[in-house]
């Protein structure tokens, strides 16, 4: 939206829903999906612990979904609907078929550029196309390098996430020397530090618990990214919101979910 210029009260405040929607429909097929696996791997989640059946994950995913794509077109119109239709086949292809194929990375990262261009609609496309790469490559890096977060992974696959952050960082940031491109500057450091020092580890260390750790950074990563991305196109209010948003988001983390899963 911020690269676009949308505006309209009904699709600033519906397609963010819509894109939520999409995503916890996409969290609960997943769980669904990877159900067996995950009795042997990680016997606590809420499928293999008994705490949800695996018949009430699947109908809870295709009711979201639909919610989904329902606000996306109420509130957005044709063009956010032409948007939310492949982004929810997107979805639905790499939790059922393409998560462990050899694709699998690039088709989430699809799944990610699709709700960045979500937000611009089909016909405002070409003016987000670069916000949407950005977050579809660091995507892509995240989700290959989370496939180690049991096993382990190998050290190329954590230099080349460390290389995807340096570059996402570089091209989140505004050329100018504005209050925007200021922000721009802080947002992408706040994104590329942290997440680098965590992937560094998994370089030097690729052994599950810390890949999971910098999986986990690199997560938590896409807020300030979205930040400077938001600045980048002339939005520094926004920005700001969106690093206080992430700034609640590291403190709640560190007070009440230490310790615990999120992949």
């Amino acid at each position: 939206m911020a690269a676009t210029g949308r505006r309209g009260i009904r699709a600033r405040l519906g397609l963010p829903v819509a894109s939520v929607l999409l995503y916890w429909g996409g969290m609960a097929l997943n769980d669904a999906a990877d159900a067996e696996l995950d009795r042997v791997e990680r016997p606590e989640r809420p499928i293999p612990s008994g705490r949800v059946s695996r018949r009430a994950a699947i109908a809870t995913a295709g009711g979201l979904t639909i919610a989904g794509i329902a606000v996306a077109g109420l509130t957005g119109g044709r063009t956010s609907l032409a948007v939310a239709l492949p982004l929810a086949g997107s979805i639905w292809a790499y939790d059922l078929a393409a998560k462990r194929g050899a694709l699998g990375p690039l088709v989430m990262a699809a799944c990610r550029g699709l709700d960045v261009l979500l937000g611009a609609g089909a016909d405002g496309a070409a003016a987000a196309t670069r916000p949407a790469l950005v977050m579809a490559a660091h995507t892509a890096s995240v989700t290959a390098l989370a496939r180690g977060e049991v096993h382990g992974t190998h050290p190329a696959v954590a230099s080349v996430a460390a290389a995807s952050t340096a570059g996402s960082a570089l091209a989140a940031v505004r050329p100018r020397a504005d209050a925007a491109g200021v922000v721009s500057w802080v947002a992408a450091a706040r994104f590329a530090v942290p997440t680098l020092r965590a992937q560094a580890g998994a370089i030097g260390t690729p052994s599950g618990p810390v890949v999971r750790d910098a999986t986990r950074r690199g997560i938590f990563a896409m807020v300030p990214l979205q930040a400077a991305l938001t600045a980048r196109a002339g939005r520094p209010v926004d920005a700001v919101v969106l690093l206080a948003i992430d700034a609640l988001g590291l403190l709640l983390t560190r007070r009440g979910t230490r310790g615990r899963e999120i992949t």
